[in-house]
């Protein structure tokens, strides 16, 4: 998580940069081509609903870029971020690119089908994970809402590749700053106004209190069983929801500050 400072930091370096093309709502992106050959037709009446957020996890960005446009290695995206804040397309809009893999998002599972993704260049946990550069963060936060405006997008699904796919995935990360693009208008950040009263629960246990939290976190979308044992799956799903929403600890147990952050996001939405 950044500190207030960065995000400061961000909104001032945003009015100093010099992008062309996209007005993607506050700044201007120049969109540079490189295109991929891997991607296949979206599936008839399904809608651009997702927005999916990665982190590219190869030690360079051109490294990443060359991968995801390689035919022999079947994966892609839409988008890809640079550092420096450069934004590369990958694939239109309106072909499926090849990103999500198995997933599940709110009763989907074919997310590669209804959902963009961008690649947001950094090393990853592998090969030196580290914090995502001002510019890189504001080149993000406009392309987002560029394509938020052209998609029906809802906040609430505007998700980290770890939301869709927590068993597999932990990108972007605790250091990608969810926080400052929310207050943007990209995703949604929890406000709690109060602590519910639940006692720590650790892995194995089983609990009324487990099953409300679990059909909560379904509520809110992600993939998990409602049986009330605190499961390996639970745990994957509460680390990817803590890593986002509570970066400083993400640790897999069910707590009072855990679940007041998750009912905190579902009273900002109506289903």
């Amino acid at each position: 998580m950044a500190a207030a400072g960065t995000t400061r930091t961000v909104a001032d370096t945003m009015s100093l940069l010099a992008f062309f093309g996209f007005g993607g709502g506050g700044g201007r992106l120049r969109i540079r081509e490189q295109p991929s050959p891997n991607h296949d037709a979206r599936p008839a009446d399904t809608p651009i609903d997702t927005l999916v957020l990665h982190y590219t996890g190869m030690p360079t960005g051109a490294a990443a870029l060359t991968r995801l446009c390689d035919a022999s290695a079947r994966v892609s995206a839409h988008y890809l971020v640079e550092e420096d804040g450069r934004v590369y397309r990958l694939v239109p809009d309106e072909r499926r690119a090849w990103h999500a893999g198995i997933a599940y998002w709110r009763g989907h599972r074919d997310i590669n089908a209804r959902s963009i993704g961008i690649e947001i260049v950094n090393p990853g946990h592998e090969f030196g994970y580290r914090p995502f550069p001002v510019k890189q963060m504001a080149a993000v936060r406009d392309l987002a809402r560029d394509i938020m405006d052209r998609h029906p997008i809802p906040p609430r699904n505007v998700v980290a590749h770890s939301d869709v796919a927590p068993e597999r995935k932990e990108d972007p990360g605790e250091l990608f700053d969810w926080a400052y693009l929310s207050s943007k208008g990209v995703g949604l950040w929890p406000k709690p106004n109060s602590t519910t009263r639940v006692r720590e629960f650790a892995g194995g246990e089983r609990d009324a209190a487990i099953t409300d939290a679990q059909r909560k976190l379904l509520a809110w979308g992600y993939e998990v069983p409602t049986h009330g044992l605190l499961d390996a799956k639970t745990e994957r799903v509460l680390v990817a929801f803590q890593r986002r929403y509570r970066p400083t600890r993400f640790d897999g147990q069910l707590d009072a500050e855990t679940v007041s952050l998750l009912e905190a996001l579902l009273r900002q939405v109506d289903d």
